[in-house]
């Protein structure tokens, strides 16, 4: 029986052990074009993205930013812009951004893109124009199976306690500005679009201001119908930079003016303990797979988190994402 998507590909599992994440789809012979194949095969192509989590096309031919978006816009829908910002990028070609232009020495954790936002995309597509002199992984890990490895208890203290609670700190020279993460100048269009997102705002002196956002820990997959560890508890709470950062950081603006850091839903701390059992169930699932110049890699966004590892240049991922979804469109 002929593969749905078609004969001019073969499908294997991208890492040695044979896992199912990612799935890799490439072609038989050179010279299968990335946007033409797409094309064709889009709705085969997002069965397996719902399925496996991530796949990997690898070795097909007019690999370009502008043939991503395209790609991105057939497998996954129109690519969107980004907004409510949390990590420093720049537009490559229309709605196709850097991945981060974090500095190449600093890892970033797993985490679910925008997972914190009312609205978010389920897809998350990467594309490597050129790949790491070294290191540079997109380390992936399977949210279902984090969400498994958790402890009932813990995930029903999270429930219990109304989710989890994101606070932002702006203007403390730290982290982004408030214009850099709203991608606007003016205090109103902030407020405005804060109410609309379930963010409350308090402004401070010398254009300061602090945002609270209460989310829930996981959510349901409205398609697949699977639970998933879906949140940005760990990659945003404090203590993910380290001992030594964390206490440099609480020394120089104090607890209550923390950049980014999380709470239960209810404002109490997350207990050590309780961070560390998240952290654990992540690292047991994370996958890295080494990138090759051409490599487009679709992403399930509520099913797979992803992070980066160190490298060095040169590097050039570029980032598109798609499909947006709100809360009310999942159980959580």
């Amino acid at each position: 029986m002929n593969s749905p998507l078609g004969d001019a590909v073969t499908e294997r599992a991208a890492l040695p052990d044979g896992g199912p994440l990612p799935l890799a789809v490439e072609p038989v012979a050179p010279g299968l074009d990335l946007v033409d194949w797409a094309s064709s095969h889009s709705e085969p192509l997002r069965e397996r993205v719902d399925r496996h989590g991530a796949v990997l096309l690898r070795g097909f031919s007019g690999v370009t930013a502008e043939s991503f978006e395209t790609t991105v816009h057939k497998a996954c829908g129109a690519p969107l812009e980004y907004v409510e910002r949390s990590s420093p990028r720049h537009a490559v070609h229309k709605n196709v951004y850097t991945s981060t232009d974090h500095p190449a020495r600093e890892r970033i954790h797993l985490h679910n893109e925008q997972s914190y936002n009312v609205v978010w995309p389920l897809r998350i597509c990467f594309c490597c124009l050129t790949a790491p002199g070294s290191g540079g992984a997109t380390p992936l890990a399977d949210c279902r199976k984090v969400y498994a490895r958790i402890p009932e208890t813990v995930r029903q203290r999270f429930a219990d306690r109304g989710g989890y609670l994101y606070v932002r700190n702006f203007g403390h020279g730290a982290g982004l500005s408030w214009q850099e993460a709203f991608g606007t100048g003016d205090p109103d269009q902030v407020d405005r679009y804060c109410a609309q997102n379930d963010i409350t705002t308090r402004w401070g002196p010398d254009d300061q201001l602090r945002t609270t956002q209460r989310r829930p820990a996981s959510a349901q997959h409205p398609r697949t119908g699977e639970w998933t560890w879906f949140n940005h508890i760990t990659f945003f709470h404090i203590s993910t930079l380290g001992a030594a950062m964390a206490e440099a950081l609480v020394e120089a603006l104090g607890p209550e003016a923390l950049p980014n850091n999380t709470y239960y839903g209810d404002g109490t701390e997350i207990e050590a303990e309780v961070l560390e059992t998240l952290r654990a169930a992540y690292a047991a699932e994370l996958v890295e797979f080494p990138w090759q110049q051409g490599d487009v890699l679709l992403v399930d966004n509520m099913l797979t988190a992803h992070g980066r590892a160190p490298f060095e240049p040169p590097r050039r991922i570029v980032v598109g994402m798609a499909d947006p979804l709100t809360t009310r469109q999942v159980t959580t």
